[in-house]
């Protein structure tokens, strides 16, 4: 099986291990097609249960992970064989020729000549079976052992420590759909020492709901103006979930033993009176630290304690622009 192969198995993996949160988000996402036709206090449960999903979705980014991708595996695979070419179709189609022998019926009414052609169109058509059960064997072949190749070239270069190897892996692999999909965009670079750094753009004013939604002891939908104290909370263990997401994608693809992740989000630029995309957190992510964590059970933004990391946030002023870490720094760590 080659990376593409290796991409579907994980990919099939990641989806029998989805959280519980996606399950009921697409529950949901099934009954909105019916909500028209809900009574009024069903509709109202039905936007309180969407709400309190997103929530939970986006506060658990970071319980997700593919699996880790074994590149020295990749890298001894054995070359595959090539396919022999066989006559066995053929062979069976001339013993039938071989033991023919005319009856009776044969010589009397001298069908003798017609059965030996067939027999021999049958010798004919064996040669074709044979010729194309190789052709499609050696297609495949082909395939394989071109994605034989390419999963050897790729495990080279990223055991390597090959730069464009990284970034060669993280587009095949695909690991932040999720993350994608809610609004957020990421950039990556490595840097000359080989230190891999990822840059998320968070857009949390998009993702972080700006009203609570609950149910009134009638049953009747009450909403109401979210507190920004509770924005903020929310905002926060949002960014740092998705940090943690983004760093366990990263050292569950790569071998890399630290990676930089950095958030982006639109915040007050204070010398030019701007709301600018600037860093609001950066943090250093380490696979002997991200390993002992139990990270269903983290608060996310506590975890950030773990790490080395820069991230400035107040519950009643939110983030505030942070400085991105040095890459250089952890050079020697990589």
């Amino acid at each position: 099986m080659g990376w593409k192969g290796t991409v579907r198995s994980l990919q099939a993996s990641a989806r029998r291990s989805e959280r519980n949160a996606h399950r009921r988000q697409r529950d949901l996402e099934r009954q909105s097609k019916e909500y028209a036709r809900m009574e009024a206090l069903e509709q109202a449960a039905y936007e309180v249960d969407v709400y309190e999903n997103h929530l939970e979705v986006i506060l658990s980014m970071h319980k997700e992970c593919g699996e880790t991708v074994r590149w020295g595996t990749l890298l001894s695979k054995l070359e595959p064989k090539a396919p022999q070419k066989s006559d066995r179709y053929e062979q069976m189609a001339t013993q039938d020729v071989i033991r023919y022998r005319p009856n009776f019926w044969s010589r009397l009414f001298k069908l003798e000549a017609r059965q030996r052609a067939a027999l021999q169109l049958k010798v004919e058509a064996g040669q074709a079976e044979d010729s194309n059960r190789y052709q499609a064997a050696l297609t495949e072949w082909e395939n394989t052992h071109s994605e034989w190749v390419q999963d050897r070239d790729l495990a080279k270069r990223i055991l390597d420590g090959d730069r464009q190897a990284k970034l060669d892996a993280i587009e095949a692999f695909e690991p932040f759909n999720e993350i994608s999909l809610l609004g957020s965009a990421i950039h990556m670079t490595v840097h000359e020492h080989g230190i891999f750094e990822s840059r998320l753009s968070i857009h949390g004013s998009d993702v972080i709901p700006t009203e609570i939604k609950s149910l009134l002891k009638s049953g009747k939908l009450s909403t109401k103006a979210m507190p920004i104290g509770r924005f903020n909370d929310l905002h926060q263990d949002y960014v740092c979930s998705c940090a943690l997401r983004v760093g366990r994608e990263l050292l569950a693809l790569l071998p890399d033993d630290l990676v930089i992740v950095t958030a982006m989000d639109n915040v007050l630029n204070g010398a030019t009176g701007h709301m600018e995309e600037l860093p609001i957190l950066s943090v250093a992510f380490s696979r002997s630290t991200m390993s002992t964590l139990n990270l269903d059970a983290i608060d996310p933004s506590d975890a950030m304690k773990n790490f080395v990391h820069n991230m400035s946030f107040k519950k009643t002023n939110g983030f505030a622009p942070v400085a991105v870490l040095d890459a250089t720094r952890f050079a020697v760590s990589a």
